[in-house]
């Protein structure tokens, strides 16, 4: 499936980025070039090497200028810059080749002002311009994130939901370590390397410089301030949520991109785009699981034996018992471990309308009988009737992953928490304030 990728606000912007290096790292195709951010002037574009110059569009500025005033943090704002300057982001689209790609796919911070107020505009100047289906991704802001980023993705996730084809979540709250934002001064624990589907040459330092910009009171990386007496680590913060894009970018790639791997062979269960499209068409949210295998090493007299197998014309087609039950009983705990695995929304995986598998290895692998076996187990664990499952065979890989696709959830704990914590704290009337369930204004 070919999908342009709009990244709108700071958060939006380095998933985008991140997106494009995890398909240059996995040689898949989501995007194929066709990637545009969408940003004010307040967070730079300072992680963006993998999105040419011309593809960064930045609005606002009129309003710096003349007044300074801060976007981050508030969606009015920023959906009235986007409106004011529809037509600039209009003729940026121009960029996207809408003839090549099944639909697009806006990705967004819900709690900043950029992301959570310009991304609706952006999805409606979208869905007025073109004729393909139009995804949000939605990243949630952490509880330690305080009330405020709360308000305003409860507000900005009622609109996106409103306006898109579908909205994917993730849940910072869920990635981030327990307290990223704050650990004592004598605290030196490292946090978790990054995974190994970026580029083999770029470190850790590199990743975190990628991380979703930290929202209120966050300085500049690297500095070390006090909050409520305990030190703010922005070094270790900014690590966590570059780790967060990672896993984030892979999940999209290996769900949407499915098909488009570079010396893939043909498969019997291959999807179609269309079958991507029926399963997001249930509108609501959705949650993605993954989960991937190493596969033992060729070498060795079990790797030579299984290639003799393959390679002699009088036994190639015959693999033994205890081959297809261990090809089987693999792809099918495969698919048990994506969809028990960390989400990128918590939530009750029965509460879902419809589920999609998404399997990728080498040919040899994909046992049809596992295959078989896992979608048969999804149904009747989740109680789903239409459930949907195609495979990605791909020679030379040496890892099997699976993703699972949950379309529209209701059952989700985490959206009941973060609507509840913004209706303690919504402005009242008298404060010309919104009252909570309101959409952004259109």
């Amino acid at each position: 499936m070919k999908l342009a990728a709009v990244g709108v606000g700071n958060a939006g912007s380095r998933v985008v980025n991140r997106i494009l290096a995890t398909e240059k790292a996995s040689n898949r195709t989501l995007c194929g070039g066709d990637a545009l951010l969408v940003n004010s002037t307040a967070p730079t574009f300072d992680t963006t090497e993998h999105v040419p110059e011309e593809r960064r569009l930045t609005i606002g500025d009129a309003y710096w200028e003349v007044d300074e005033i801060d976007v981050d943090g508030d969606p009015d704002l920023g959906a009235d810059i986007a409106r004011e300057e529809r037509n600039e982001i209009n003729r940026a689209f121009d960029l996207i080749d809408f003839q090549r790609i099944d639909g697009v796919l806006v990705i967004a911070g819900l709690g900043g002002g950029t992301g959570g107020g310009a991304g609706s505009v952006v999805i409606d100047q979208l869905k007025s311009i073109c004729d393909v289906p139009v995804y949000a991704v939605g990243v949630l802001p952490g509880a330690s994130e305080g009330p405020r980023p709360a308000l305003t993705a409860a507000r900005s996730l009622q609109s996106f939901v409103d306006r898109a084809d579908n909205v994917i979540l993730f849940d910072n709250d869920t990635w981030l370590p327990d307290d990223p934002w704050r650990v004592s001064a004598t605290d030196a624990e490292d946090v978790d390397g990054l995974d190994d589907v970026v580029e083999a040459e770029e470190t850790v330092a590199g990743d975190a410089a990628d991380a979703t910009v930290a929202t209120d009171g966050a300085g500049e990386p690297g500095e070390a301030r006090e909050t409520d007496g305990t030190e703010v680590d922005d070094d270790r913060l900014m690590e966590a949520y570059g780790r967060a894009n990672v896993e984030l970018a892979e999940r999209l790639v290996a769900l949407f991109a499915a098909g488009g791997m570079e010396g893939a062979v043909t498969s019997e269960t291959q999807l179609d785009p269309s079958d991507i499209m029926r399963m997001l068409d249930t509108g609501g949210v959705s949650s993605i699981g993954y989960a991937s295998i190493d596969l033992p090493s060729s070498g060795g007299l079990t790797g030579w034996l299984r290639t003799l197998r393959e390679l002699l014309p009088w036994t190639g087609d015959e693999a033994t018992d205890d081959d297809e039950a261990t090809d089987a009983a693999r792809i099918n705990g495969l698919v048990r471990r994506a969809a028990r695995s960390k989400l990128t929304l918590p939530c009750e995986m029965a509460s879902a309308d419809r589920a999609l598998i998404v399997l990728s290895g080498p040919p040899g692998t994909l046992s049809r009988k596992g295959f078989e076996s896992g979608r048969y187990w999804l149904e009747r664990e989740a109680d789903i009737v239409d459930v949907m499952a195609g495979d990605e065979p791909h020679d030379g890989s040496a890892t099997l992953t699976g993703v699972v696709l949950f379309s529209n959830v209701t059952d989700v704990p985490r959206i009941d928490a973060m609507q509840e914590l913004a209706l303690e704290h919504q402005p009242t009337p008298t404060d010309g304030g919104w009252r909570f369930g309101m959409t952004q204004p259109s």
